[in-house]
């Protein structure tokens, strides 16, 4: 089967000529909840131009992040491997595995891309060892003698992005002049450059990757410019499964996330902090708009593969907490789009698809072949309407605190080794996760099934837990 699918994507390869590969441009934002797009039924935000996206091409309704962590999700999508293979889970000492590794933009720029990074870089290693040739509007650590303390927009000290700075990682030169840390405005500013490179910076003889990383609607959370009044905390909703407090220790009530909404969270203080999340999430929706008009005026649009998604969710309220460290629905789902030649216009799929995913995916769109190196496989079979599936279980895992495995049928169980935990839930019936079946008698061969299940996938992905325990 190997062998079979080897020579489709050599024959698939050499029908690419570089004359028509396709273009890439990548928009990922930070710690977006897959819920607050407008098209998928949120009817108390308006993101039109992610709609429009999503109108246009395929949008996965159970697209998964497998470690909710921004740096170690970003590791896992730039290399098509999971942090067990890439040596990065954002544990302390964490080193990439360097030799087992093919970076994402560096198989691009081999294949005859040339290959653009503007935004956050939140990943080991330079940008430009992981094959992107140019930088534009680089957002990234090194700003700490310009860095004052400040609160966020209600009056909790800043914690995130501490001395963030936009900087060109070739010359190092910093700017500070663009602001310090996460600024109103910042989206805007990602914005400015991508068009740029749109504009100003590809040659024209090669195709493009271009990889537009925001920090929206990750904190510190400001009002952006033009979205005063927008939204307020009297048209928020709650969230179906708001809690005041989640009803045990999951493994980060001490973390920084969480740190940043006071116990209990009561239901104005979560409304409050929705209309904020959704005030820079419709800001940074009209900066997208802003880019998709300028790839528009290239005359590009058509032979460029546009694909939207965020490196995790976050809870903001949900089950009691305001984070991401965590294996609920809100959380490992993420948005997932994707538009571009070929792909049938306004069509969603329920397949069960990794962040990690993406790499192999662009390869075979650009009739490249997949690196020997990325474990993550292609859901192009999905996007041409081929198959409706891609993985029948779906695993997660964060630090030494959790595990999860989701089934296709909908059936999912989180465990939490720490506390010898099981929550058990049918998120096909439950989508809330708010009916805990674990430990219940009619479902106990389900549950135990599912978390024999999971063990076997620990095993044979190289758990660390399980080898400090044996």
């Amino acid at each position: 089967m190997k062998l079979f699918t080897s020579l489709l994507l050599a024959i698939f390869s050499i029908s690419v000529t570089a004359a028509d590969k396709p273009n890439f441009l990548f928009l990922l934002a930070d710690d977006q909840r897959p819920d607050t797009i407008s098209a998928f039924g949120n009817d108390r935000i308006s993101t039109p131009n992610i709609d429009s996206l999503v109108k246009r091409g395929m949008h996965f309704t159970r697209a998964t992040c497998s470690n909710p962590i921004c740096v170690a999700s970003r590791a896992e999508i730039l290399t098509g491997t999971h942090g067990w293979e890439n040596g990065f889970t954002a544990q302390p000492g964490d080193r990439m595995n360097e030799e087992r590794l093919s970076w994402w933009a560096q198989t691009l720029q081999d294949g005859g891309y040339e290959t653009f990074y503007t935004g956050k870089w939140h990943t080991p290693g330079n940008v430009i060892s992981r094959g992107f040739q140019e930088t534009s509007g680089f957002f990234g650590s090194g700003g700490g003698k310009w860095w004052k303390d400040l609160d966020d927009w209600k009056g909790f000290p800043v914690t995130g992005y501490r001395g963030w700075i936009f900087n060109d990682p070739a010359t190092k030169e910093k700017f500070p002049d663009l602001g310090i840390g996460v600024t109103p405005d910042i989206s805007s500013l990602f914005a400015d450059a991508a068009i740029e490179v749109l504009e100003n910076k590809r040659s024209g003889e090669k195709p493009f990757f271009l990889s537009v990383n925001f920090t929206a609607p990750h904190d510190p959370l400001f009002l952006p410019t033009g979205m005063d009044g927008k939204y307020s905390i009297g048209d928020m909703k709650l969230p179906e499964n708001y809690l005041p407090v989640h009803p045990f220790d999951h493994g980060n009530f001490g973390g920084r996330d969480e740190a940043l909404l006071a116990w209990p969270r009561t239901e104005l203080a979560v409304k409050d902090l929705l209309a904020m999340y959704y005030a820079v999430v419709g800001d940074m929706d009209k900066q997208i708009g802003r880019i998709l008009a300028a790839l528009e005026a290239t005359g590009e649009l058509e032979n460029t593969y546009v694909i939207y998604s965020s490196d995790h969710g976050m809870s903001v309220g949900s089950h009691g907490l305001r984070g991401k460290q965590n294996m609920y629905e809100h959380t490992i789902n993420v948005p997932l789009i994707v538009a571009g030649p070929g792909i049938e216009a306004g069509t969603s799929s329920d397949a069960q698809v990794y962040l990690r995913e993406i790499y192999p995916t662009t390869c075979e769109l650009g009739g490249l072949a997949v690196p020997e190196k990325v474990s993550a496989k292609s859901f192009v079979p999905v996007l041409k309407g081929e198959r409706t599936d891609q993985n029948e279980t779906i695993y997660g895992y964060f630090r030494e605190y959790q595990r999860m495995i989701r089934r296709d049928d909908g059936w999912k169980l989180i465990y939490y080794p720490q506390l010898d935990k099981r929550q058990l839930f049918n998120v096909a019936e439950d989508p809330n996760e708010v009916n805990d079946l674990a430990g219940n008698a009619e479902f106990q061969k389900v549950e135990n099934g599912l978390f024999n299940q999971l063990n076997e996938w620990r095993k044979t992905a190289g758990d660390p837990l399980l080898e400090s325990t044996e």
